[in-house]
């Protein structure tokens, strides 16, 4: 069978002890799970010493599935390995684990995975492995800020369907991979906004994000940042994309929290547009920036994530 293999890593300013107790104890993983988000209501069973081997972390969900985790070997402050089995939405193993290392700033944690396909999903490795690994990356994060602050600011607010107006924007397109979207969306911005003074268009509109394309395999997000501008603007610039979004229907998520955490809001409404089986339109997604020209706290950001439906 088409074997696969992934692992995402992340400094914390903690010790290797603090990380290990987080990591090998199940109990603590509703706290950070980056899959739980999408369903909190989920049912999740964990092993009454769930910080031995053989210890199980069980989950069962409409949009998270149904699967466990098992530990198989434990390494006081190194490392914490377990056998995971998917049953929902399709049966499948795969090995897992932490590997926990002293590094100057503090510990350095290594979320991996490795497994097998049946040859007739050989097809969906590429896919499997970017889309885990977002979904580690996103784990680790909040693992980091758990373990460095105590608290993990992200929250999501479950909307519906909802009838959108259409509207314009107008930004800079630019293209990144998954692991370089803050810091690439930050230069778009300032780019975009350089470009609305030079050409004296007001930025009273909202700042908003388009996601035009995602080419899963390579990990690369197609983007355009800038802001909502009425319809009878004109804009004459080379610099400057113009996108519209025509009148329709589209799924909302809002998130709030640090921008770092905004994957999990994006992970959690693909994951809920799926399982509903509502059919997206190819025009794009997009995430609209509530507060951002506000003084707040980044922790108080409010970002609404659209998913646009056929």
């Amino acid at each position: 069978m088409p074997a696969y293999e992934l692992a995402r890593s992340i400094t914390i300013n903690c010790s290797t002890q603090a990380a290990y107790d987080l990591v090998s104890d199940y109990s603590t993983w509703t706290s950070w799970s980056p899959w739980l988000l999408a369903e909190p209501d989920a049912k999740v069973k964990v092993s009454s010493n769930p910080k031995t081997i053989g210890s199980k972390y069980e989950w069962l969900g409409e949009i998270t599935g149904q699967g466990e985790l098992t530990t198989t070997e434990l390494k006081r402050n190194e490392a914490m390995n377990a056998d995971l089995r998917f049953i929902k939405p399709f049966p499948a193993l795969a090995k897992t684990g932490f590997l926990i290392e002293p590094v100057n700033q503090g510990t350095k944690l290594t979320w991996s995975m490795r497994g097998k396909m049946p040859w007739f999903l050989f097809w969906m490795i590429p896919m499997i492995k970017t889309m885990v690994g977002m979904d580690y990356q996103r784990g680790l994060t909040m693992i980091k800020d758990l373990l460095e602050t105590g608290s993990i600011p992200s929250r999501l607010v479950f909307h519906d369907r909802e009838e959108i107006q259409g509207f314009k924007m107008a930004g800079v397109a630019g293209s990144c991979s998954v692991d370089d979207i803050g810091p690439a969306m930050e230069k778009t911005f300032s780019e975009a906004q350089a470009e609305f003074r030079k050409l004296a268009i007001p930025m009273n509109g909202d700042m908003i994000s388009v996601y035009t394309k995602f080419r899963i395999k390579a990990g690369v997000f197609e983007y355009i940042s800038g802001y909502i501008i009425p319809e009878e603007v004109d804009v004459h610039s080379q610099k400057l994309t113009i996108w519209k979004m025509p009148p329709g229907r589209a799924y909302r998520i809002e998130h709030i929290g640090s921008y770092k955490h905004l994957g999990n809001g994006w992970s959690a409404a693909n994951q809920i547009v799926r399982t509903r089986k509502w059919k997206q339109s190819r025009i794009g997604t997009y995430e609209i920036y509530r507060n951002a020209d506000s003084n707040q706290n980044e922790s108080e950001a409010v970002t609404d994530i659209y998913l646009p439906l056929k």
